[in-house]
């Protein structure tokens, strides 16, 4: 961006929470064309949200209809990630108080991810469905290190549920922990934590509680975004969609709640859907502008 362009108009949306206090903020530039790398990762840890969503043209060959189609950009204050799913919602709430409800879609480092917006009762929903996932075993040393890192004894893991590496747009560590008391206390060794997470290439870890079949509750450490914890995250409730279908622990065909924030004051909801035959994840939340 040179030094006499304007500076781009940034918005500021919360995702999974119809309220600005809830859910997890993201910064949105709906048009990025002037912007290089440097400016995008400038105005991500200006704004300090765990990603900001930058868009451009679309590439030739997305398809989509014209101007619902666009290249999109996450940046975290620290990095660039493949996939942010609360920055997509926010992305899709804030252009269709511009354009309207329907179909949008955004071609990411990560691969297409169309969105479907609707308008329920003055409210506006947003859902995404996922690149292909994929699920990976997690080795006996990293996992340890992890536990290390958080400060977990093996014993507080719901054996219920087996340690992975989840995929569905960007990396993810699933735990699973045996008590809510587990989960709500987080406290980690911020350096040691990031260096695992950048060795193993993942965006977050995915911290769960189960509340019963289909209600979890959730946590998602963020060290290498340059963020303690991220209050929402679409990204890891997808891969954990594709994880719980994989492992047998929901059925292939489900409808999964998840609850993010609590333990931060920002409380969101986030819902999963599965589909048979489908391999792909859907995830979908309300949200609304900050001001």
């Amino acid at each position: 961006m040179t030094t006499n362009a304007a500076q781009p108009e940034v918005l500021r949306y919360t995702a999974f929470s119809s309220v600005p206090h809830g859910g997890n903020p993201a910064g949105v530039v709906l048009d990025a064309t002037a912007l290089d790398d440097g400016d995008m990762l400038a105005i991500a840890a200006d704004l300090g949200y765990s990603e900001s969503a930058f868009l451009t043209a679309p590439p030739e060959g997305l398809g989509g209809q014209e101007g619902r189609a666009y290249s999109i950009r996450y940046f975290s204050p620290k990095a660039e990630v493949p996939f942010c799913g609360h920055a997509t919602i926010a992305t899709a709430v804030a252009l269709a108080e511009r354009t309207g409800p329907g179909t949008l879609v955004f071609a990411t480092r990560a691969g297409t991810v169309p969105v479907e917006v609707a308008e329920e009762g003055g409210t506006v929903r947003a859902t995404l469905t996922s690149v292909e996932p994929h699920i990976e075993d997690v080795a006996e040393a990293d996992l340890a290190e992890a536990l290390a890192a958080l400060g977990w004894p093996a014993a507080d893991l719901d054996p219920a549920f087996p340690p992975r590496v989840a995929f569905a747009g960007a990396r993810h560590l699933v735990l699973a922990a045996a008590t809510r008391e587990r989960l709500a206390d987080l406290s980690y060794d911020f350096a040691r934590l990031e260096a695992l997470m950048h060795r193993l290439d993942l965006t977050t870890l995915q911290l769960v509680w189960r509340e019963s079949a289909t209600v979890f509750h959730v946590r998602d450490p963020f060290p290498v975004g340059g963020v303690v914890e991220d209050p929402a995250t679409g990204a890891a409730a997808a891969a954990f969609g594709a994880y719980a279908r994989e492992l047998g622990l929901v059925p292939d065909d489900a409808v999964l709640t998840l609850h993010q924030g609590e333990d931060l004051g920002r409380p969101g909801e986030l819902t999963v859907t599965l589909h048979s035959g489908d391999p792909r994840v859907r995830v979908s939340g309300t949200g609304a502008r900050i001001d």
